[in-house]
């Protein structure tokens, strides 16, 4: 069995993974189909994952933000997931956005499978610094690799967007995949940052941005006016973004 993600992944005897991480766009124009490339279940499974993973990061931290959905970024990573190209892109994009990517083919996974993995590089990731788990990025990666890991649990990176494609016969690095189940995520602002640390450590809340108004929940800035509701956003903030790295 095998399954493909953005960012090098696990691999054992029966399962392959593979992830790809960061970075992105956005994609203007219409949507090319009225049917959403993500059900509403998966979409609630995905953010709420990675809510309560950047809730429980180690060392705590004091400034994470609650992450909302965002429809924009849903839909500029559907475009991109229905080319089925195993790469970050569009590349004019590239630096507006962050990028996770998974896919798996053969056993059925949930998509909620990707997220933990990329979470769970973690193991490869000292803070406040990821340099020793990206050895040769931006260009070439390779060794462990914990960049999916550091974009998820980006404090300021607050919105996501994800969508789900069925690719028939998809190239990833040289292997043909049959009916890859392809995953992309988007987030804004992005992430990986040369340099700096995905969050600051500290009493969880202590540093929240001031927007928030003193908001705290489940270790994350909160605003009270965020409901079940107020998670669903429309729209995109601008963003600035670094190189991706890719994890196999």
């Amino acid at each position: 069995m095998h399954v493909l993600c953005v960012a090098e992944n696990k691999r054992d005897s029966s399962f392959r993974s593979f992830l790809h991480h960061e970075k992105i766009y956005s994609f203007p124009g219409p949507r090319s189909r009225g049917k959403r490339a993500i059900s509403e279940e998966d979409m609630h499974l995905i953010l709420d994952l990675h809510n309560k993973l950047r809730g429980q990061v180690y060392p705590p931290a004091s400034n994470m933000e609650y992450m909302v959905w965002d429809y924009e970024l849903e839909r500029s990573a559907e475009h991109w997931a229905h080319t089925c190209r195993w790469e970050h892109g569009p590349s004019h994009m590239l630096t507006q956005i962050g990028q996770n990517l998974g896919a798996h083919w053969g056993r059925d996974r949930p998509p909620t499978y990707h997220v933990q993995a990329w979470y769970d590089e973690v193991r490869y990731y000292s803070y406040p610094y990821a340099q020793e788990c990206n050895p040769h990025c931006p260009f070439r990666c390779s060794g462990p690799v914990c960049t999916h890991y550091t974009q998820l649990v980006w404090a300021t990176s607050n919105r996501i967007g994800c969508a789900i494609n069925v690719c028939y016969n998809m190239n990833v690095w040289g292997m043909i995949w049959a009916k890859a189940v392809y995953l992309v995520c988007n987030y804004s602002p992005p992430g990986n940052w040369w340099g700096h640390a995905p969050y600051k450590y500290g009493t969880p809340c202590s540093a929240c941005p001031a927007s928030y108004g003193g908001g705290c929940r489940d270790n994350l800035c909160y605003k009270r006016e965020f409901g079940s509701d107020f998670s669903l956003v429309p729209g995109l903030l601008p963003c600035f973004q670094l190189p991706n790295f890719i994890f196999t």
